[in-house]
């Protein structure tokens, strides 16, 4: 409880607080906290953006609808920035520097004091380029500095009854192309659809990994034979989608997988 009481007396120090809400674990625990200790002065941001699923999108409104929470929505800009579009290592530092540029925007013109979003301290042991952008545009980072792993906020989570405290870790669907391969809307659409197919049969955890037009399934291990006895249903709606080769890699579901070639070089 020392983390939780941590966390409150940073989020009373704030007054009022714009929360960078996406929908997934942190970002709900984190904006539940806010608008806890803080009431109207916190409030929820979201960006809708071709490299979230439109799912991901009505699960964060209702979560707003159903609690009270203010939102305010608009139409992130990260497609207009070349050096994103290029798709390079530091992909996602382009990414959040537009986008928590245009989230501080929204908050100052509606008179919140500070900005914040929901990384962890597990966040500090992965690739995470983002998080340059959090500190070169002095966004708050409360639950790191609370000291709270993935761990604990899920406890706290289902501990509050959150509907996101099993919810599956997520990615921007741009993560799902290999570094260098240019991104477009075209391709995060197929990516979307491919994954929701998947989703809509009933597999929570999972990836569909592009390149040129290949489809890379990633699914836990446990899954691979569900996953192999529904192929007669998955290859003809990807090739529909625009696939022409349609794989599962079989060392299963990681984060990360893609960073892979980071490690190797």
């Amino acid at each position: 409880m020392v983390q939780l009481q941590k966390l409150r007396h940073i989020l009373k120090g704030y007054g009022s607080v714009a929360v960078a809400f996406s929908g997934g674990v942190d970002s709900t625990f984190l904006l539940y906290m806010a608008h806890e200790v803080l009431g109207e002065k916190a409030a929820a941001v979201t960006a809708l953006s071709c490299s979230f699923p439109e799912r991901e999108r009505r699960e964060a409104a209702e979560f707003c609808k159903q609690r009270g929470i203010r939102q305010f929505v608009f139409t992130s800009g990260e497609m207009n920035v070349e050096a994103y579009r290029k798709n390079p290592h530091n992909r996602c530092y382009y990414c959040k520097t537009q986008l928590f540029t245009d989230v501080r925007r929204i908050a100052a013109e509606n008179g919140f004091a500070e900005v914040a979003e929901g990384s962890n301290l597990d966040d500090m042991g992965d690739y995470r380029p983002g998080l340059m952008a959090v500190r070169e545009l002095g966004i708050r980072s409360p639950l790191r500095e609370a000291g709270m792993t993935k761990a604990d906020i899920r406890a706290y989570s289902r501990e509050f009854g959150l509907p996101t405290w099993d919810k599956p870790s997520y990615a921007c669907l741009a993560s799902r192309l290999p570094y260098g391969e240019v991104i477009t809307g075209e391709k995060l659409g197929m990516i979307e659809r491919a994954e929701q197919m998947l989703f809509d049969l009933g597999f929570r955890q999972m990836r569909v990994r592009m390149q040129d037009k290949t489809a890379r399934i990633e699914v836990p291990q446990e899954q691979f034979l569900k996953l192999i006895g529904l192929r007669e249903q998955i290859i003809p709606a990807y090739k529909a989608l625009g696939f022409t080769y349609i794989s599962m890699d079989l060392q299963g579901y990681r984060t990360g997988s893609m960073n892979e070639i980071l490690q190797n070089k």
